[in-house]
């Protein structure tokens, strides 16, 4: 097997009735390729309808839930292949998504990750809000993406259609390398889910290597098939895992910024900054809280303070040695982060914040 595209199932036993075939079609196409279910202990019928339904696909079936990050990482485990790719369950795939995404990496061994355009399955024209055609961050580690700016969706006008080397991309729909996957760890255990994939992406790049949207491929997304948009405990995963992921990479991207120093004075400025713009962060999340209160959302406001609590006891800075000592390798490169606040210039922009984006806006370490 060279490529294992893995649906990561949690009790959504409607998508897998309503997706799984056409997938199953669209893989069988692809030499080498083949299609596996993880189980993350649905309560629902969903082990029953791949015994009955798809008794030809191999389902991996665990005992607890382990959440998207360690669901995958223990899926991968039993998995040998070249290619890995996480699929959501609730992703319709067109007739030909994943050739394009093998000859890229097949092609480009500098590639770590690439991804398919996410039309909504809703509104076919239309971006999806979870990656839509490649994502960045902003300089306070806000995630925004080519066709999605906060909540506002672009509509598909061939405007992405050349392949692009973003920051991150959509975990939706996403082929990684399995040996750069093993390397790195897999994704962070600690996040459960949401945000993941962009810290899995940024640790790609700063060991060297680059994330990549292939407009060729395009699927289509319903999303908030397991937590809506509106869940408090979405909104807590949220802000928790951005500040986990600030602390994972924040203090290696900056000192790249000053790898013409000597190792040890980049890392001591490389963490001295991350540091003051994690704090930054903070601050501005505890403005939400502070709209969340004034609107009466107590639940969302509940739930930013106990991601913030949660995220200080769980939080694996590295130190200035580990910092120097990247920094001596030399390998890391990082771009794909916005010069500007996302928030202000959506606001200032409006419609015309997609247009108004430009390669020049974004730092590249």
């Amino acid at each position: 097997m060279k490529t294992a595209v893995v649906i990561l199932n949690w009790n959504t036993e409607g998508f897998l009735k309503e997706f799984l075939p056409g997938l199953l079609h669209s893989v069988g196409k692809v030499d080498g390729a083949e299609v596996i279910v993880a189980d993350n202990a649905s309560t629902d019928g969903s082990l029953e309808v791949m015994r009955k339904t798809f008794p030809q696909v191999r389902t991996i079936a665990f005992e607890k839930n382990h959440g998207f990050t360690g669901g995958y990482n223990k899926a991968f485990e039993q998995i040998d292949s070249e290619y890995f790719v996480l699929i959501n369950s609730d992703i319709e795939v067109t007739e030909d998504w994943l050739a394009p995404l093998v000859d890229w990496m097949d092609n480009h061994p500098e590639c770590g990750a690439c991804a398919p355009k996410l039309h909504s399955w809703q509104e076919r024209e239309k971006f999806e809000y979870a990656g839509a055609a490649g994502g960045y961050i902003d300089l306070f580690g806000y995630p925004f993406c080519r066709g999605r700016v906060l909540k506002r969706l672009d509509t598909d006008k061939g405007q992405y259609d050349q392949t692009k080397d973003v920051f991150w991309a959509t975990g939706a729909c996403l082929m990684v390398r399995s040996s750069l996957y093993r390397k790195l760890g897999g994704l962070d255990d600690r996040f459960f889910a949401h945000m993941e994939e962009i810290d899995l992406c940024w640790r790609m790049q700063l060991e060297g290597f680059k994330v990549t949207v292939v407009p060729q491929s395009v699927v289509y997304h319903v999303g908030g098939g397991t937590l809506p948009a509106t869940s408090p405990f979405k909104l807590y995963l949220n802000f928790r895992n951005n500040i986990l992921m600030l602390e994972n990479n924040l203090a290696r991207t900056f000192a790249l910024g000053f790898k013409n120093l000597p190792a040890e004075k980049a890392a001591s400025k490389g963490c001295r900054k991350a540091a003051r713009r994690i704090f930054i962060r903070k601050c501005l999340d505890g403005l939400s809280a502070a709209v969340y209160l004034l609107t009466l959302k107590t639940d969302c406001f509940k739930a930013v303070l106990k991601a913030h609590k949660d995220a200080a006891g769980m939080v694996r800075r590295p130190s200035k040695a580990d910092v120097a000592a990247f920094i001596k390798e030399g390998k890391g490169s990082v771009r794909g982060i916005y010069r500007k606040w996302i928030i202000t210039s959506s606001i200032l922009k409006g419609e015309k914040i997609f247009s108004s984006i430009k390669d020049k806006d974004f730092y590249n370490f």
